[in-house]
């Protein structure tokens, strides 16, 4: 028997075909690369992390360790509740001398006073003991309302005046020996951003990193979508969706004054205190969320329009053109206002 031998019309065929196989195979999208997840603990809080790895991504476990080493560092310079953090053994010295201080805490720092000046002080990081006075803060106690003496007192050591960053030398001073900083309102969302920037120098360019509820997100999900964010319903009996986002290369923070508070005589005491007043926040808003491109600016910003309210809040957002949704409550029902380019972000996932 004769071998089989292909003719060269259909050897030639064969060719083409086999070809034509190759361009297919070459021209299909390859599969989504799957998303990773990493969580865990920190700042009195939660984090977590989702990402698209790329191949020199390290492994889970190790790139996990790298951000729980990198929030330690930040809350061991910038918690209040840890008495041997940077931030705690400042406060508790008792000088106007010049300080040294290190690079991330005059970071933030800079950008809280910035902050500070361009909400007309309702973000004053020295609201720190009239914080403490009201229950709120590491110095914890029973719900009560303090005396006005005590507000007065707590008042005479609080205004942006107070704190001043040398322009020439790494330092910080105090200009009454019993200023007490709190960073509350903006070390989480530096926290996200310097995540943020750990996983940027890893080569990921598809992540989402979030901190207690705030949030940074580059790039887009597995399906090359924008991210999906649920803003939560400001009520404090329940977890719903009051509205959803869809975002890329962008921060947000959210504040709210709906469940951080107490009750005395029927009355509602938040946690939210107004530097100009020294007591809790008194005005229909309930919730605040700001876009911004870092989180440590989202998440200051959140904290002062939760203070300045629904009135000077929008006035404000809309000299600084800044993309902020603001609920307010009145007998139960909610009104939403809007500034700038926010609503645009709501309606891609609506349309």
């Amino acid at each position: 028997m004769r071998p089989s031998i292909l003719r060269p019309r259909a050897l030639v065929a064969l060719i083409v075909l086999l070809a034509a196989g190759v361009g297919f195979s070459l021209l299909r999208p390859d599969p989504p690369v799957p998303e990773l997840h990493m969580s865990g603990r920190t700042m009195g809080t939660t984090y977590n992390v989702k990402y698209r790895p790329t191949h020199t991504t390290p492994a889970v476990k190790a790139l996990q360790t790298e951000v729980d080493a990198l929030l330690a560092e930040i809350n061991h310079t910038m918690s209040t509740y840890d008495p041997e953090s940077e931030l705690s053994r400042f406060n508790r010295l008792r000088t106007t001398d010049w300080v040294s201080a290190s690079a991330p805490l005059r970071d933030v720092l800079k950008a809280a006073l910035e902050i500070g000046v361009q909400s007309e002080g309702a973000f004053d990081i020295t609201v720190g003991p009239l914080v403490n006075l009201w229950g709120f803060g590491p110095e914890a106690h029973p719900d009560r309302i303090p005396l006005e003496t005590d507000i007065a007192a707590a008042r005479t050591r609080s205004g942006l005046d107070k704190i001043t960053l040398s322009a020439t030398q790494p330092a910080i001073r105090k200009h009454r020996p019993d200023v007490f900083l709190d960073l509350s309102g903006i070390a989480k969302g530096y926290g996200v951003d310097r995540v943020a920037e750990l996983m940027t120098a890893h080569g990921i360019e598809h992540y989402m990193v979030e901190i207690g509820g705030e949030i940074r997100v580059r790039g887009f999900k597995e399906q090359d979508t924008p991210w999906r964010i649920a803003i939560e319903k400001p009520l404090s009996g329940e977890r719903s969706v009051h509205t959803m986002l869809a975002l890329s290369d962008m921060a947000l923070a959210t504040s709210g004054n709906y469940r951080n508070f107490f009750e005395i005589g029927g009355r509602r005491y938040s946690h939210t205190i107004d530097p100009a007043t020294g007591w809790p926040v008194d005005h229909h808003l309930v919730s605040v969320t700001v876009l911004a491109e870092t989180s440590m600016r989202a998440d200051a910003w959140a904290t002062a329009f939760q203070v300045l309210g629904p009135e000077r809040g929008m006035a404000i957002a809309e000299r600084i053109n800044l993309p902020v949704l603001f609920v307010i409550e009145h007998d139960g029902q909610f009104e939403e206002r809007v500034c700038c380019a926010f609503q645009r972000y709501r309606q891609q996932v609506l349309s």
